[in-house]
């Protein structure tokens, strides 16, 4: 079990949140996503570690930037 924490820039809301959450769901090995608009943080547990490209590039893909803490 891995546990990675990125800052996502540009979220405001809950649409937001639901946004980088489906595009982050769609990574194999996902098991569990905490993301808050109000402190900008994505938090993804998973079965091993994640390659974070793919997770820079779900958050992309939802309209966001996201950088790993």
């Amino acid at each position: 079990m891995s546990t990675t924490e990125y800052e996502v820039t540009g979220m405001t809301c809950g649409h937001c949140e639901m946004s980088v959450r489906e595009e982050v769901e769609q990574i194999a090995g996902v098991e569990n996503i905490d993301v808050s608009a109000a402190t900008g943080k994505l938090v993804v547990t998973s079965a091993t570690d994640l390659d974070d490209t793919q997770v820079f590039a779900a958050v992309e893909e939802a309209g966001y930037s996201a950088v790993r803490v």
